[in-house]
């Protein structure tokens, strides 16, 4: 328990040292942008004192490195700034967008990790059986093909072809949960079936490899069921690999929605990020990105965790 607990703190600590360089390279890569923030938001017409005093107001004249620890001291105090397009904290802005993209990628978990999972046990228990490699055509399949082309495939068969679900996907905090399920199945179901390929292959890969160890040709020997081999021996100890996957895809439902939030208008984080940056709303393009960076970290960090829990043989380094 003691390594764990020890362990649990390097990694929070190898978290907060690498956030602190992604929110380094996020400010620096804004501020290496062509054009003159200032000029841009007041437009051509403005006037030299106009473009000065809002550069004094956004603090441009001072050194990039002051305004960088300014920034992220404002971000250790909960102060993400204020949006240059509507003035609107940027915190309040990104608390209702970020619900909404948690809410999809939670519809997307729901639908995908069952479904990954059985299917990656169910091609492993059948391995060189039609069903495995029906079930491997179509992972591959949905693996080469891009979000944004299985999502107009969606929109074509189930909403412009058959009418079953809305094209386009408008939530707000007032649609009931039945109402928000039926609008959000199309990009919670793209999502899925993106993320469903990747965690069934490496289901099946983590348990087909543990099939060869000594103590599962020993259950064999002693009659197991094919069934009770899979699900008793063989998925704990592949545990630690399962969750290492899961986790990442679950941080790539969060943080790799954008396309498929532009495809159906949905008001998430990656609709906000890509209307900001057309607006040329850095403030707010930094806190989003920030806030993908910390999502992604924190699910690493977790996926970490949870595999050596799972595995305590990994906590030594022999």
């Amino acid at each position: 328990m003691h390594l764990l607990v020890t362990l649990i703190l390097q990694r929070i600590g190898l978290g907060v040292v690498t956030l602190f360089g992604i929110s380094l390279m996020i400010f620096f890569a804004m501020e290496i942008l062509p054009g003159d923030l200032a000029q841009e938001t007041l437009g051509q017409s403005a006037t030299p004192e106009a473009v000065a005093a809002l550069r004094a107001e956004l603090g441009l004249d001072q050194p990039a490195i002051t305004r960088f620890f300014q920034w992220f001291s404002g971000i250790l105090h909960g102060d993400l700034g204020t949006s240059l397009a509507n003035k609107r904290d940027i915190s309040e802005l990104l608390v209702s967008r970020f619900k909404n993209t948690l809410a999809l990628a939670s519809y997307s978990a729901v639908i995908a990790v069952p479904v990954a999972v059985t299917l990656g046990l169910l091609a492993a228990l059948y391995r060189g059986s039609i069903f495995d490699r029906t079930v491997n055509v179509l992972s591959l399949s949905a693996v080469s093909l891009p979000e944004f082309f299985i999502a107009y495939l969606l929109i074509f068969f189930l909403s412009a072809k058959f009418g079953l679900f809305p094209s386009i996907s408008n939530v707000s905090a007032d649609t009931s949960f039945s109402e928000y399920m039926h609008r959000a199945f199309l990009p919670a179901l793209t999502m899925a079936l993106v993320v469903t390929a990747h965690m069934m292959r490496m289901t099946r890969a983590a348990i087909i490899n543990l099939l060869a160890s000594p103590y599962i040709a020993m259950a064999r020997l002693k009659g197991a069921s094919p069934m009770r081999i899979i699900l008793i021996h063989a998925l704990p100890n592949a545990l630690a690999p399962i969750i290492n996957v899961v986790s990442l895809n679950l941080a790539y439902l969060i943080t790799g929605v954008v396309l498929v939030e532009i495809v159906f208008v949905y008001p998430g984080l990656g609709q906000l990020i890509v209307d900001s940056v057309s607006k040329r709303d850095i403030p707010v393009v930094q806190a989003t990105c920030l806030v993908f960076a910390t999502v992604y970290i924190t699910l690493n960090l977790t996926a970490d965790v949870l595999s050596i829990a799972t595995n305590p043989r990994l906590m030594h380094r022999k």
